[in-house]
């Protein structure tokens, strides 16, 4: 079971520093894009990291490793930042987030029509089916009045 904890930290490393690159990029943008990449980030993350503790306690971590190897992959998210900043041309931030937003929101859309889609085509109860395409429009509707302010 050791091998699958492992493997969960490595896709985390790589996804926290795909959020690094977006929010880096983002704030070269402008800072409300960045704050609200940022907030869209945190919001994503707060579960997402809670599920990835208990796949490392299942895998035969202790707490404190668990906790301790989770702190490790948000230095992926400084390293991300890090590197989407050090990639700015001097000229203009327009050419690192020209690349940058793109890969990283294809990475976002890939995630969730790989995962999401495909459970959610599965769901048989047609009320959870319906909560849950509430929800998505609830996320878009909230999207789109956060771009008009």
């Amino acid at each position: 079971l050791q091998i699958s904890g492992y493997l969960n930290l490595l896709a985390n490393t790589i996804d926290n520093f795909t959020h690094g690159l977006a929010v880096a990029a983002s704030f070269l943008v402008s800072r409300k894009v960045g704050f609200l990449t940022t907030v869209a980030i945190l919001l994503h993350e707060i579960p997402h990291e809670v599920g990835d503790f208990a796949i490392l306690l299942r895998a035969g971590f202790d707490r404190w490793s668990a906790a301790k190897m989770q702190l490790s992959t948000a230095l992926g998210g400084i390293l991300g930042a890090c590197f989407a900043i050090c990639a700015q041309s001097p000229k203009s931030a327009g050419e690192t987030v020209a690349w940058i937003l793109p890969f990283t929101s294809g990475g976002f859309l890939y995630i969730a029509l790989v995962n999401v889609v495909p459970d959610l085509l599965e769901e048989k109860n047609p009320w959870n089916s319906l909560q849950q395409i509430l929800l998505l429009c609830t996320g878009i509707t909230v999207m789109v009045l956060l771009s008009l302010t």
